[in-house]
């Protein structure tokens, strides 16, 4: 979605998280709603609470699959995951090799559900926004909403980062609904991150600088971006880094403005989200279905009562192997089986002042990293894997590699050669923890967070827990059921446990997550060697030498103890009979990918 970073998946995939009871239906979605055939629920783990995902903040699965099904993009990935242009939102082409030129251009069928037409400064925001160029300063997370603090001011600070869009150094040129732009140098992911319309621009110049009619307040922002007006930007910033976090119906619509085929009509804070057919939208992804409501079942269990009752008709939880007994025992129901596109791991925080941060201990960045070795040394991959995870599909294996999945091209040789595997085995290894422990003389406290509300993730908190208090370690319990919001500030946290999920097949996918002050890389990782070469792999179109390149990059988030990967997860996805043309995707937006597909029988 949007730009073509890493999501964090729902249920405790960063988006990432998940958890527990069966949520009260949305008024629009009663018995008789649901059997008239024009209403469709759907379960998911997490609760909606950003209506944008391109901030640091709001870039969570959950968020992302509501803005998937209210906002076109200029292309999707079809169930083969073939990147599929969307040209009734517009075109796109590219212009030139050296320098590399990118044409947008709008269609007539282009239109936010106010009835405004898309412009070139729904763009403009799309780029300036995410490519940190305008960026005076760097704000303060808040430490309670997880969020960032109130520009002021000429003090400018969008919450994101891109790294593609930072090479569109030029404002881009204009022409009628046509925005063209150079990058500064080749961009092998061009066609994945094109610009794109999430947030409307004629509503954040409303809101930021006063502007009443939508053309005018547009332009505004456009103009503000162009001339570098770092007082208007404070202020542009400040809307399009706060004003669309919310967990109930705003009492202003306009906040959820959007340009798909559906419009956010109703939501309840962990209830539900229920998106209507948007009556102003021209494109080709016209649903036939009036209304979906997304219900917040955090509980698999519950969830699979939900489908057996009739109360939603697909779910797709982070399931046991009990879960997946009871998806498939129920009648007029199919489970998809198979691997997502998400994976498992633990990160560390290197820049909270706690145990793994060499501000720790004077600055001394070896110790460090021995403490941080000899955590992911107590790590239980394979007893998570074999107690957890092989009930599900008994051919699964611990997953040693930050960037590829397991099957994918290059994954043999990372995982020979990055040293994960070497180094950590299938983990524990407690001896080798608690001889690094005693080398630098500390017995460290570690806030362990996760999602409290997440059977599984509760299931591999305690197996972790109790292997890393043998070796000395003292864990503290952090889980907590807004976790995904939380991991923008390490103050609340040392080490976390959740999934990545992916949104795009781009090579370069992976920079957000490693390069420093990435908009995924919460923690404080620096390395140039890894800066440098995810330079090398932004322009770098020879498969063969890309796959060389990751690997590099994996041995330096090895030698670094960056983290530790475990698991891909299973996805089991259950559907009832009555909901027809319904498949997932390993990428995000898993199974709302061909919503506007679906049929009520």
């Amino acid at each position: 979605m949007g730009t073509k970073k890493w999501v964090a998946g729902a249920a405790g995939v960063l988006a990432s998280a998940l958890a527990l009871t069966a949520c009260t239906p949305a008024p629009q979605t009663s018995s008789s709603a649901l059997n008239s055939g024009s209403v469709a629920n759907v379960a998911w783990n997490d609760t909606f609470y950003s209506y944008n995902n391109l901030t640091t903040f709001g870039n969570a699965t959950v968020n992302t699959n509501i803005i998937y099904m209210s906002n076109d993009a200029f292309n999707y990935y079809d169930k083969d995951l073939n990147l599929v242009k969307n040209e009734s939102l517009g075109n796109y082409e590219k212009v030139s090799d050296k320098p590399l030129v990118v044409k947008q251009t709008l269609a007539d069928t282009a239109m936010w559900s106010d009835g405004v037409p898309v412009t070139p400064a729904d763009l403009v925001l799309f780029w300036g926004a995410q490519s940190g160029l305008f960026n005076t300063y760097k704000s303060k997370v808040d430490a309670d909403t997880g969020a960032v603090g109130k520009n002021t001011g000429s003090k400018v600070f969008f919450n994101a980062s891109s790294p593609n869009l930072a090479l569109i150094k030029k404002f881009p040129t204009i022409d009628g609904k046509t925005i063209t732009y150079e990058y500064s140098k080749p961009f092998v992911d061009w066609d994945k991150a094109l610009l794109n319309t999430t947030v409307p621009a004629h509503v954040v110049g409303k809101r930021a600088l006063g502007i009443d009619d939508p053309a005018q307040a547009a332009q505004a922002v456009s103009d503000a971006f162009k001339d570098k007006d770092n007082a208007a930007l404070a202020k542009i910033s400040n809307v399009w880094n706060l004003d669309f976090n919310f967990k109930d119906m705003p009492a202003d619509k306009e906040l959820v403005v959007g340009n798909g085929p559906y419009t956010i009509t109703d939501m309840k804070d962990g209830q539900y989200v229920t998106l209507t057919r948007n009556a102003n939208y021209k494109g080709s992804h016209v649903p036939t279905i009036d209304q979906i409501t997304v219900k917040t079942i955090p509980d698999p269990q519950a969830s699979v009562q939900a489908l057996q009752n009739g109360e939603v008709l697909a779910t797709q939880p982070q399931a046991t192997a009990d879960i997946l007994k009871q998806m498939q025992a129920l009648q007029n129901v199919t489970v998809l089986e198979g691997d997502g596109g998400t994976y498992e791991h633990v990160d560390m925080a290197q820049n909270n002042k706690g145990p793994f941060d060499p501000a720790s201990y004077n600055g001394d960045a070896a110790k460090a990293a021995k403490v941080r070795e000899a955590f992911l040394y107590t790590i239980p991959r394979q007893q998570i894997i074999d107690n957890l995870i092989k009930p599900l599909n008994p051919g699964a294996a611990i997953r040693n590699s930050f960037t590829t999945v397991p099957g994918a091209p290059g994954y043999d040789a990372i995982a020979a050669n990055s040293g994960m595997k070497t180094t950590f085995e299938g983990g524990p290894s407690v001896d080798k923890a608690q001889a690094l422990l005693n080398e630098v003389g500390v017995k460290p406290t570690v806030r362990f967070l996760y999602d409290s509300k997440n059977t599984r993730r509760q299931q591999e908190f305690q197996l972790i827990k109790e292997s890393a208090e043998k070796a000395g370690f003292t864990i503290q319990d952090g889980g907590n059921e807004a976790w995904s919001s939380m991991l923008s500030d390490t103050s609340k946290y040392d080490a976390a446990l959740f999934g990545w999920q992916s949104t795009s097949t781009g090579v370069t996918e992976l920079d957000a997550n490693f390069r420093t002050g990435g908009q995924n890389n919460f923690y404080g990782y620096s390395s140039k060697k890894v800066d440098g070469l995810l330079d090398q792999l932004q322009s770098e179109f020879d498969s063969t030498k890309q796959q060389a390149i990751v690997l590099e990059i994996e041995k330096q988030l090895v030698l670094d103890q960056f983290g530790i990967t475990i698991f891909q997860f299973p996805q089991p996805t259950a559907v009832s009979s009555r909901l027809q043309n319904f498949s997932s995707i390993a990428l995000s937006p898993t199974f709302f990918w061909n919503f506007w597909e679906w049929k009520l029988s």
